[in-house]
Order: C-alpha cells, then sequence, then structure tokens
C-alpha cells in the first residue's frame, strides 16, 4: 500500500511540474539613426539635425502556455527603454520607458512591436528660456513607438541579429500648451541574447475550434483629466465625458461597438470667452455653448483581460466650431472583471491630440 500511495504522489507531483509555465526570455539592443518628421509645419524650425538613439529591450516569449497566446502567434511582451539625441539646442534629449507586444510573420522571420510609456525631455518650452520649442510644453510626455524588423535569432548560441524600421512619437495630449509634439522615423540594426536557447519549450498548437461570441451588452463609461487649448498660458482645466455605448463581442479578439459620447471640456467655456474678448474678427459671442455631443462606433482587440480600443466619432452637437467635427479615440483598456474596466485614451482630431483621458467603465 505504502508502495502504492508513493507512485500516486510521484505521478501528481510530474503532472504539476509538467504545467508548470516556463517564462523564456530575450534581451535585445539596438542603435537608431533617423530623421524627425514634419506632421507639422509649425515644427520646421526645429527639424535641424538627424536624431540618433538606442533602444534595449527585455522579452518574455510566449510559447502557448495560455489560449491567447496561441490566437496572435506567440508574441512576446516586455519592456523597453529608448534614448534619443534630437540633435536640435532647442529640442535637447529624451529617455522614455514602454511596455510592448511584438508579433510574428514570416514563418517568425520577422516583426512589427507597439510600445506604449511615458518619456522625459531635458528641454521643454520655457517662455523665457527656451521659446523656441513649440513641440514640448512639459518634462513628461506620453510616447508611442513602433517598429518592423526582420529578426534572425539564434544564429551563435542564443545570439541574432535584427534590423528595420522604428517610428517613436512624443506628446503630452494638450496637458499644456504648446504641443506641436514630434515624430521620429529611425533605420535602426542591433543584436538579440536567448537566455533560454538550449532548452526553449516547444510551441503548444492551437485548438482549430476555438470560437466564441457574446449577446449584445451595454455600457457606461466616464472619463476625466485635465488639458489646455493651444494658446500658452490659457492654463488646465478639467474636462468630463460620458459615454453610453452598446457592443458585441465577435470573438475571443474582436468587440465592435457603437454609442454616444458627451464631453464637458471646461477649458473650451474659458477659451470662447478669451476670443470673444481680445480676437474680435474671429465673430465668437462669448455666449457659445462649449458642450458638444458626439456618435462613434469603435472596436476592441482583446489580449486576454486587456484591450486596444478605437473609436471614431462625429459631433452632432457642435455649438462651437473647435478643430473639426470628426473625432477619434485610441487606447488600452484593462478588464478587471467581466463587468468592470478602467481605460486611458487620447482624444484627438486625426493626429491633435486633445485630451489624454482616464476612464472606468460598467458593462451590464
Amino acid at each position: 500500500m505504502k508502495s502504492i500511495f508513493t507512485f500516486f504522489l510521484c505521478i501528481c507531483a510530474f503532472l504539476g511540474f509538467s504545467q508548470k509555465e516556463q517564462k523564456p526570455v530575450t534581451l535585445d539592443a539596438s542603435f537608431f539613426y533617423g530623421s524627425i518628421l514634419e506632421h507639422n509645419p509649425d515644427i520646421n524650425h526645429l527639424i535641424t539635425g538627424h536624431p540618433t538613439g538606442f533602444i534595449l529591450s527585455y522579452n518574455r516569449k510566449t510559447y502557448g502556455f495560455n489560449a491567447w497566446e496561441r490566437r496572435y502567434n506567440y508574441p512576446d511582451w516586455g519592456f523597453s527603454m529608448t534614448y534619443q539625441n534630437l540633435h536640435n539646442d532647442y529640442l535637447g534629449e529624451n529617455i522614455g520607458l514602454y511596455g510592448h507586444f511584438n508579433f510574428y510573420f514570416l514563418k517568425r522571420n520577422a516583426y512589427f512591436r507597439i510600445g506604449q510609456g511615458i518619456a522625459y525631455t531635458s528641454n521643454p518650452y520655457n517662455a523665457e528660456t527656451n521659446y523656441i520649442n513649440n513641440a514640448y510644453g512639459t518634462r513628461l510626455l506620453s510616447s508611442t513607438y513602433i517598429a518592423l524588423r526582420y529578426d534572425k535569432q539564434n544564429l551563435y548560441k542564443g545570439f541574432g541579429l535584427n534590423a528595420g524600421f522604428t517610428i517613436i512619437h512624443y506628446s503630452n495630449a494638450n496637458l499644456r500648451a504648446p504641443n506641436n509634439s514630434t515624430n521620429t522615423l529611425g533605420f535602426n540594426i542591433g543584436a538579440t541574447y536567448n537566455l533560454n536557447y538550449e532548452d526553449f519549450p516547444e510551441y503548444i498548437p492551437r485548438d482549430e475550434n476555438d470560437t466564441y461570441t457574446e449577446p449584445l451588452a451595454y455600457n457606461f463609461a466616464f472619463r476625466m483629466g485635465v488639458n489646455e487649448s493651444d494658446i500658452v498660458g490659457q492654463g488646465r482645466h478639467p474636462f468630463y465625458d460620458f459615454g453610453f455605448f452598446v457592443d458585441k463581442r465577435l470573438s475571443h479578439k474582436s468587440t465592435i461597438l457603437g454609442g454616444v459620447d458627451l464631453f464637458l471640456g471646461t477649458f473650451l467655456k474659458e477659451l470662447i470667452k478669451l476670443q470673444s474678448v481680445s480676437f474680435p474678427e474671429l465673430g465668437v459671442r462669448g455666449d457659445e455653448d462649449w458642450k458638444r455631443v458626439g456618435l462613434f462606433i469603435g472596436h476592441e482587440l482583446r489580449f486576454n483581460k486587456i484591450a486596444f480600443v478605437s473609436h471614431l466619432g462625429y459631433y452632432v452637437y457642435w455649438p462651437y466650431e473647435f478643430e473639426n467635427r470628426v473625432y477619434n479615440r485610441l487606447g488600452l483598456k484593462r478588464y478587471f472583471t467581466e463587468n468592470i474596466s478602467a481605460a486611458v485614451t487620447v482624444h484627438a482630431h486625426g493626429a491633435k491630440a486633445e485630451a489624454v483621458e482616464f476612464g472606468i467603465g460598467y458593462r451590464l
């Protein structure tokens, strides 16, 4: 009896060990050389040199232990640090920290990376000492970068090489004016090292019958933050956005939705007052309603409990003509339960950001 009990414990231990998730890791470092793109003519005077810098990355590789990894062809997730010398005395140098995903294609010989994080700039706008820098109004910036790389891993004892293109975006999303932002396009070349090259786990195949749908669901969202108009020195003011929308989950990955937004941006109230008094040529009376109502459609791309949010909307109530009637929203949402979520999104008009929104949501 004792031997049977011992054998049973050994089997349980073996099964427990075999089901334990392995956590393979790669490190990569790359150097880039590029140019600042003239996305806005107002920053033309800041494009004087070719930015250089480097990107350091920590990558947790997946092999299908969790179902969502199999659905996305075994991506990497990890953290990055960027350093960039913009080679312009007024712009200075930027350091960024990001969370990122790598999505593979071409038989895993290439990947697309998207990273989101924050950056620190050494020389932001200052009315007295650096008024030429109309790109960065604050030291802390929101930053996004994307990269497309050809990647050959494990060429020799875990070492590999990669090369490709990177775009790095810096903006403070109108937290404080000015905020014309910059986008750097760079060519990069670098090396990788796989810490687990000798015992990398086998990829777990995807279940081809992995289908999933949900019925229509009703959602409420509340978003808030502070922002400033494009007029320097007008001050930061709070805003409050309320949303109601209906969503339909089509699969584990994809949800489509549509609804209505109410925007209460108090910075517009102050801007209307200022323009009515100081800029009579604009024809602003001063009694215009500063509230806006928009209808939107959207999509959520789900990665387990994280979703990438994209909305496209149109202001059906737009009494004061600020920017244009078409708006968009991009960002990340985290589902804590099936009903409760939190999100960080950017409300913008095309490439021009209006505000960073911090929101909570409830799904019925």
